[in-house]
């Protein structure tokens, strides 16, 4: 065991300055889905945790021109509310395809934005790997089967959440707040590839949080959806998904964004995929077309070759689900 202590603050605006500008020595608690799991396995030692579920009014769906989010709204929450249902359909798809009831009922949509790798290597603390300041990301020799095929090196991770490829599709922006004041930023620039930062997959500085999430309201015409396959049925993390968002006019495609989870480092848009699709109309050739351009700059790894081909299933299946 180790000694931290634990803070309760009462509002939102104390708390960048309860955080460290170092790395490590504070960390924030929300649903605590994975930062426990952190605390547990000794992948993280902090000084202070800082438990955001004394402060209210974080959790909260406000639909209007647009939907907001609060960061502690829970995944179950998102995933059945009516407006988000109704119309924001990946996201609703992705939320409720998050592990199990018990762990939707705990986790929150900023915590499941800032998930650590799943990565085994990662996640066992006997074992240095580059990401914790080693010398070898050891799934380029090692057990791969579960990494990325995207935007890989020098680290292979790939980044767990569910919901960022669906509010990425989507167009969503994050509020954070740090001690130097509020920002807006597009989720699209929130996460970073390993070769960029080794160390951390976004952005968020060391005294920095997320406070809310906006997604703008859906054009004319626009449906959305989020397929995920997994191998336990019942709960587990993607090893491929896709959130597609088609805005329609009659059988012609006027907007097209894809986004995949699961098989990169960041949630990865597919530009290549999403220019088959726009201005044509979305015939099962067409579809195909995009599938295949989805997977054109894959480099897998030793043994998650199959994860290309399942990737063109995907897409195409997420596809073809939008425009039946």
């Amino acid at each position: 065991m180790f000694d931290f202590e634990l803070v309760n603050p009462k509002t939102l605006e104390s708390v960048p300055a309860l955080l460290s500008r170092n790395w490590g020595e504070t960390m924030l608690l929300a649903g605590g889905t994975d930062v426990l799991d952190l605390l547990k396995e000794r992948l993280a030692q902090p000084q202070r945790l800082i438990n955001l579920k004394s402060i209210p009014g974080l959790s909260y769906i406000k639909a209007g021109d647009g939907l907001e989010i609060g960061a502690l709204t829970t995944i179950a929450e998102i995933a059945e509310n009516a407006e988000v249902r109704q119309n924001y359909a990946a996201l609703a798809e992705a939320a409720e395809s998050i592990a199990t009831p018990q762990l939707r009922n705990m986790g929150t949509l900023g915590g499941n934005l800032c998930q650590r790798p799943r990565c085994w290597y990662f996640r066992e603390k006997d074992l240095i790997c580059l990401k914790k300041g080693g010398e070898l990301c050891f799934a380029v020799e090692g057990l791969n089967k579960y990494h990325c095929i995207f935007g890989g090196g020098p680290s292979f991770i790939v980044h767990p959440s569910d919901a960022a490829p669906a509010l990425m599709a989507m167009g969503a922006r994050l509020d954070l707040l740090s001690g130097t004041g509020r920002r807006s930023l597009a989720l699209a620039e929130f996460y970073q590839l390993p070769e960029d930062n080794l160390m951390r997959e976004n952005v968020l500085g060391p005294n920095e949080l997320i406070s809310a999430v906006k997604v703008p309201a859906p054009a004319a015409g626009t449906k959305s959806t989020y397929l995920k396959f997994r191998e336990k049925q019942s709960h587990d993390f993607a090893i491929v998904s896709v959130a597609a968002v088609l805005q329609m006019e009659g059988k012609v495609c006027q907007q097209a964004r894809l986004v995949l989870g699961g098989v990169a480092p960041i949630p990865w848009r597919v530009p290549a995929a999403e220019a088959e699709l726009q201005g044509k109309t979305l015939t099962a050739a067409v579809l195909a077309k995009a599938a295949e351009a989805a997977t054109a700059n894959a480099i897998p790894l030793s043994q998650n070759g199959y994860k290309v081909q399942l990737t063109k299933v995907m897409v195409r299946r997420a596809l073809e689900k939008l425009v039946k």
